[in-house]
């Protein structure tokens, strides 16, 4: 449905888009995800017509759309601020896209009705839009992308304004819609829980580049680089050496899995994979605080000669800040990145 061939993007002498090469197939929900800075945002606005590139080509089913105006490129776009007409009701802000591709009025009104049936808010055609709580203006900007029935749809940030828990419901209810509409998707945002749970593929960028793309399963699983195990949230990263079934790291010798690269390589330890035990049986660390995680708990630990470790442990298990415990390391949750 989507190509992009080598598209850059500058500023100036900064290059925010750098040579992104991606193909999004038709009914595909892909996430591309990244810190503030990586690019995400100017690629998305590229496609959409927003931006000007400045190498590369970018085709929608089939059809270059170099030169190819913002109205007539068949793309939907949401932005994180909704941006919806204050002086129109739900219904005119729904059905301004039909409006302006000439579909007759009745037509108009019953797609406006069918899809605020689908966002989950019947019969809120009449309601002033200052009226909406931020969840509700989220469904009507959704909606409103996807009136005009867009041959691709894009999402900038869709979620973000929105509050944890009335994110999370909505991301499942978004991952529902889409599959129900067949609706091919390319969304970015920088929340690596919101990608992981909307997205078929993710796409990770750093500094304008690809570093990483797979389903969510494989990109949790096998980070391709330090960067993505650190932008993923895990810690326990660092240089070392590996030899047969060991890595020599700064917290000492860690066993790695049996078919694992060997030479100088980046090795990620999973909080799961560190285990806690008495001083004398293992790595000798200071416990220098705990983050309760639901089912688990996060030990941040403070080894006195090497980088900080996070462990996770059992509610009822573990340790009092201000102790110290010794930390021994599991095979099975360890990875050596880019092997």
């Amino acid at each position: 449905m989507l190509t992009l061939t080598d598209v850059t993007v500058r500023f100036g002498d900064r290059t925010a888009v750098d040579g992104v090469s991606l193909a999004v197939a038709e009914h595909e929900t892909v996430c591309v995800l990244g810190p503030s800075g990586s690019g995400k945002s100017t690629l998305l606005r590229a496609i959409a017509g927003l931006q000007t590139t400045d190498a590369g080509r970018i085709s929608l089913a089939g059809r270059d759309l170099a030169g190819v105006p913002v109205h007539r490129r068949g793309v939907g776009l949401m932005f994180q601020d909704h941006q919806l007409f204050p002086q129109r009701d739900v219904a005119g802000n729904v059905g301004f896209g039909p409006r302006m591709h000439g579909v007759p009025r009745e037509e108009a009104a019953a797609r406006t009705a069918e899809l605020l049936g689908l966002v989950g808010l019947p019969g809120a055609g009449r309601r002033a839009v200052a009226t909406l709580s931020g969840g509700e203006q989220q469904r009507v900007a959704l909606a409103r992308a996807l009136a005009p029935r867009p041959e691709l749809l894009m999402l900038d940030e869709p979620l973000g304004q929105l509050d944890r828990s009335l994110r999370e419901r909505l991301v499942v209810e978004l991952r529902r819609l889409f599959r129900d509409l067949g609706t091919t998707v390319l969304a970015v945002t920088h929340d690596q829980g919101e990608a992981f749970a909307l997205a078929d593929r993710v796409v990770v960028m750093d500094a304008g580049r690809i570093a990483q793309t797979g389903t969510p399963v494989e990109v949790w699983q096998r980070p391709a680089s330090a960067f993505v195990a650190r932008f993923l949230g895990f810690t326990n990263v660092a240089d070392a050496t590996v030899h047969g079934a060991v890595a020599d790291t700064p917290w000492g010798k860690v066993p790695v899995p049996a078919d694992a690269a060997q030479g100088g390589r980046t090795v990620l330890i999973r909080p799961a994979g560190v285990r806690l035990t008495g001083v004398a049986d293992g790595l000798p660390c200071h416990v220098e605080g705990r983050t309760f995680r639901g089912d688990h708990v996060l030990v941040l630990l403070r080894p006195d000669d090497a980088p900080p470790l996070e462990a996770a442990c059992p509610l009822t298990e573990a340790p009092e800040p201000g102790t110290t415990v010794g930390a021994q390391f599991l095979a099975e949750h360890v990875s050596v990145l880019g092997a």
